[in-house]
Parts: C-alpha cells; sequence; structure tokens
C-alpha cells in the first residue's frame, strides 16, 4: 500500500489504517474520551482512539492566537464547510459557534470554568416535581469529582457557601478576584448577595508541565500559554501508555454482529475517502452532545431501523443548553475589563430553593465590552483621534452574566437532514431547538437580580441580554440520556448502552437533566468512573 493511502491523503506519512482487533475503540478524543482512553491504557488495554479531526501543535498557538484578533481571519479551529454541515429549525441554533474537531476537543478552546452539579441537580423531579431524577445521585459522583480536579488541575477555594459538599480541598490556590470583582463587591454586600471564587481549570502556578496562567485574555477561543488545560494531555499520556490515537479519521458508523447486541466494528474514513474497519472488543462512544447522537442514528440497520441503541426511541431527543442572561453598561472610573479572560468570581447563591423554576448561577464579567485591540482595529480613526476615542470608550464597561437551566424536552432533538449532505455523503445534523416559558421567566428573574447589581453599582445599563434575546451557552447535552428504565433512556448508570452489550458512550449526552452549571467537570467526573468500572476487567 502506497504512503498516500496509508495516511488517508493527508500527506503526513502517518498511518491511518486499522489496527488490528483491540481491547476498546474510543470514538473520540475531547475530556471524556481522552480520560477514558488513558485509563484503560494504564490498566494495559490495547486501546485505539480515533478522532475525526486533526491535530493542532500547541506550538502554533501564538499564531492561533493572532489569528483570532485579526478582523476577517478564519475561524483558528478550522470549524466549518461541507465537514461540519448541519441544518437547524425553531429559533436557529448556532451549532458551530462554539465546537472544535480535533484531538482535545472542545477544550481546545473552551473557558474553563469547572463546577461541580448540586444535590439537586440529581433529584430533580423528586425535589420539585420537574424534568427526571438521574440514576445516580452526588455520593455517587462525589469522589469522582475530586479524581477529575485532580486530573484537570483546578484552581479554587473552599469559598463557597452555596456548593455541594466536599471532602478534599482544591488541587491549585484559587486565582485572586479581579479589578471588576473588587469593584461589584461593595453593592453584592449592600444587597445581601454572596461573591465566592469561580473554580477554574487553568493553572494558578505551575503544575503537571505547564505554566501558570500569563493573562493574555484570549482564553476562548484560544490560550497561547498552555496553562489552561486540555485534554490534549491525557491524549498524550494515554499514547504514552500504550494506546494508539488516529486523527483525522471520521467515524461513519458502527456496525452489529448478526444477534444485534454486540458492536463489532467502528467504520471510519479518512480525508481521500478510505473507509476503514477498527474491531475491537469493547467501544466507547465519546464524540459530543451532537454526534454521540448523530453517529448512532447514521448507524441504522435492518434490525435497527430507528438507529442504533435507540430501542427507547431516545437518541437524539431531550437535547437541553444553557442559556446565557446578562446585564451591562458603564461606570464612570476604570473597570480594566479584558485584564482577565475568565471569570473570577460567581455568586451560586440564587441556584438552590423550594422554588422549582430552573435554576440559575450569576458570573461577575472580567471581559465585558471590547477588547482596545478589536476596538482599534475596528476603528476607522487613526492617531490622536483613535488615542481619544479609546480614551472615550474602552476601560469602563461592566457586566453581570449568568446561565440559566433549561429543562429536558422531547421535542428538543438532534435528528438526521438527508437533504444535505457532509463530505463523506452523510445526512448532517438537524437541530430542532425552542425554549419554554419556564425558561424565560427564569431569565427574566436572572435579568432582575442582575440589573439591581449594576444598578446599585451606579453603572449606566446599556444592554441586556433576557428572554428574547438570549443564546445557547454551548453546552450541548442529553441526547444519548442515562436512566434506570431502558424504555425511556439510552443507557444505564454505568453509561451503557441498554440494547448492547458492548458500548460505553460518555459525555454530556448522558446527562438526564443539565442544571445551570458548566458541564466539563461533571463529563470528566463520569468519564473516569466509567474508565475504572472497565479497567477493572484488564
Amino acid at each position: 500500500m502506497s504512503a498516500d493511502l496509508d495516511d488517508g491523503g493527508v500527506g503526513d506519512g502517518v498511518d491511518r489504517t486499522a489496527s488490528s482487533r483491540a481491547d476498546v475503540c474510543v470514538v473520540g478524543s475531547g475530556p471524556a474520551g481522552a480520560l477514558v482512553a488513558h485509563r484503560l491504557a494504564e490498566a494495559g488495554a490495547d486501546v485505539v482512539v480515533l478522532e475525526a479531526g486533526p491535530r493542532f501543535d500547541p506550538a502554533d498557538r501564538r499564531r492561533q492566537q493572532e489569528q483570532h484578533i485579526r478582523p476577517g481571519m478564519d475561524d483558528p479551529w478550522e470549524m466549518g464547510g461541507p465537514r461540519d454541515a448541519y441544518t437547524d429549525a425553531g429559533r436557529g441554533y448556532p451549532l458551530n459557534a462554539a465546537r472544535v474537531k480535533g484531538v482535545g476537543g472542545t477544550t481546545l478552546h473552551w473557558q474553563g470554568m469547572v463546577m461541580r452539579l448540586h444535590e439537586r441537580d440529581f433529584e430533580l423531579e423528586s425535589r420539585h416535581g420537574v424534568g427526571t431524577d438521574w440514576p445516580i445521585d452526588y455520593a455517587d459522583l462525589q469522589p469522582y469529582y475530586a479524581a477529575a480536579e485532580r486530573a484537570l488541575g483546578v484552581a479554587g477555594a473552599a469559598d463557597n457557601p452555596y456548593a455541594p459538599p466536599r471532602a478534599e480541598p482544591f488541587p491549585l490556590p484559587a486565582f485572586p478576584p479581579s479589578h471588576s470583582d473588587s469593584l461589584f463587591a461593595p453593592a453584592c454586600e449592600r444587597l445581601g448577595i454572596d461573591m465566592h471564587s469561580v473554580p477554574n481549570a487553568r493553572n494558578s502556578e505551575p503544575h503537571d508541565g505547564r505554566a501558570s496562567c500569563q493573562g493574555y485574555g484570549t482564553c476562548k477561543p484560544v490560550c497561547p500559554s498552555g496553562a489552561k488545560y486540555t485534554a490534549e494531555s491525557h491524549v498524550a499520556k494515554a499514547a504514552e501508555a500504550g494506546a494508539r490515537v488516529v486523527d483525522r479519521a471520521a467515524v461513519q458508523r458502527l456496525e452489529h454482529d448478526s444477534v444485534g447486541d454486540w458492536i463489532e466494528a467502528a467504520v471510519y474514513a479518512t480525508p481521500d475517502g478510505t473507509e476503514h474497519r477498527q474491531e475491537a472488543g469493547r467501544f466507547v462512544l465519546a464524540a459530543g452532545g451532537v454526534e454521540n447522537a448523530r453517529l448512532l442514528l447514521l448507524s441504522a440497520s435492518g434490525q435497527y431501523p430507528g438507529g442504533l441503541a435507540n430501542s427507547s426511541g431516545a437518541v437524539g431527543r431531550f437535547f437541553t443548553d444553557h442559556l446565557f442572561a446578562g446585564v451591562g453598561g458603564r461606570l464612570d472610573e476604570p473597570t480594566r475589563q479584558n485584564h482577565v479572560g475568565f471569570n473570577t468570581s460567581e455568586t451560586h447563591q440564587f441556584y438552590d430553593g423550594d422554588d422549582p423554576v430552573e435554576g440559575m448561577k450569576l458570573e461577575f464579567l472580567n471581559y465585558a465590552g471590547p477588547s482596545p485591540v478589536m476596538e482599534a482595529l475596528g476603528a476607522e480613526t487613526w492617531g490622536d483621534d483613535l488615542l481619544a476615542q479609546l480614551d472615550a470608550s474602552y476601560g469602563t464597561h461592566v457586566a453581570v452574566g449568568g446561565l440559566v437551566e433549561q429543562l429536558p424536552d422531547a421535542d428538543n432533538r438532534i435528528t438526521l437532514d438527508p437533504s444535505v449532505r457532509d463530505d463523506h455523503g452523510n445526512p448532517v445534523p438537524h437541530v430542532e431547538w425552542s425554549l419554554s416559558e419556564r425558561t424565560r421567566d427564569a431569565i427574566r428573574r436572572a435579568n432582575q437580580i442582575q440589573r439591581a447589581i449594576l444598578e446599585e453599582l451606579g453603572a449606566d445599563i446599556a444592554w441586556t441580554v433576557g428572554p428574547d434575546a438570549t443564546g445557547p451557552a454551548s453546552h450541548q447535552m442529553g441526547t444519548t440520556r442515562m436512566g434506570a428504565a431502558p424504555d425511556t433512556s439510552v443507557v444505564d448508570a454505568d453509561c451503557r448502552a441498554h440494547d448492547l452489550r458492548n458500548l460505553r458512550i460518555v459525555g454530556s449526552s448522558t446527562f438526564p437533566t443539565g442544571g445551570a452549571m458548566n458541564p466539563t467537570l461533571t463529563i470528566a467526573a463520569l468519564a473516569l468512573r466509567v474508565g475504572e468500572s472497565m479497567a477493572e476487567s484488564f
């Protein structure tokens, strides 16, 4: 076989042909796939990881940062085009706005905030009669939350009086409050609102071979210093332990045996369209909240015309996200906006309670308003005129943001659109997503609290992101939900598919509900739990 065929036409000389039958095939190399692959490779399993996107060289991050801040430049993570095509209905869901296909997954460009779900999030139906309960509770996941914080290197402090219980301190010290946080603090104290630190998966001091945060302020979409955690680190650790990682290997479908309860192979295609068949004893699907469901639907067969692992009809359904709510304005004093590219203070004070309205967390934004670079590059003046414009408009912005919970709804779903095809000829994902009036009420409630804070601060309020202008946080969840009953869920409490004995599904697609907390720490905790369970047999 020629080198061109070996590497799928990429031209880099990397062999992308299938391995001989592996113990485990992991589809996806984001945090879920990377952590599972590392744990299993450490346990001695023969692991193959198939990643649809390319490897991005960490040494290239400075160039990607420059690409990001220059107007009109392409997306630094190469999203878009037929490879990433999708369609949507209803509100119009911006699927490609914040996802990445590549080794490391979405952690390549995430903001890096990592909170544990609260106890109520696992028991929403039992406590409030809405949503559904998880088949596990907070206590089941608590030790894996701690392990996930160690794995990601989380900087935090035990200063949140509303947080769920924890048994050990954070691995790294918390980042100190920013200058704008210090401006918010007196106003919040007068209003009786508690501010506390934000756990961040970025180094507040050197850790795990990576430098401490250098304050570039471009955390999303790119961290040039490497201080922010990406799943690349656990992909590398998995490879060091013996796992084989194949990039640019887009899985087209999963194939099952004649009985129909066992996955035999993942069929993947390289960029030149050549298909390869990776056989394995077990499979772990870790391709994200949309692609997990899409791949199962693409794997429909004569025995499973509605899609693989879909006897419940729940594959693709209950698609949920978090909604953004925010209020911003300006002060008559410097706020040092954009000096920190991530949140250092927030409040969970309005998250729990007897009122079953959707949960919310509020965030004190350190990056309200445009950066001086972006404002200068977009200006139509030069020299002293530009300097006067920047003096008049920059450095006084302030805002309170927040995430609001969306309850699961079977009509919010991912399906296939056969009228639009990707670069391999497959139907693209079709997103059906809308907001309930309950969610809109929760956003209004968040706006009221945010507005009260800014008014107490003495800010001139300039904008509001409310129920009619909100957008998703790009936290795709729920499309392969876990549950005890096979007729209403896709996987069980151990993330094993009800219909297939050797398929596990990991990631936010398994969340029965999403709370209002950024999902990555829960993704990591569940992945470590699955990895430990599977490793026991190696």
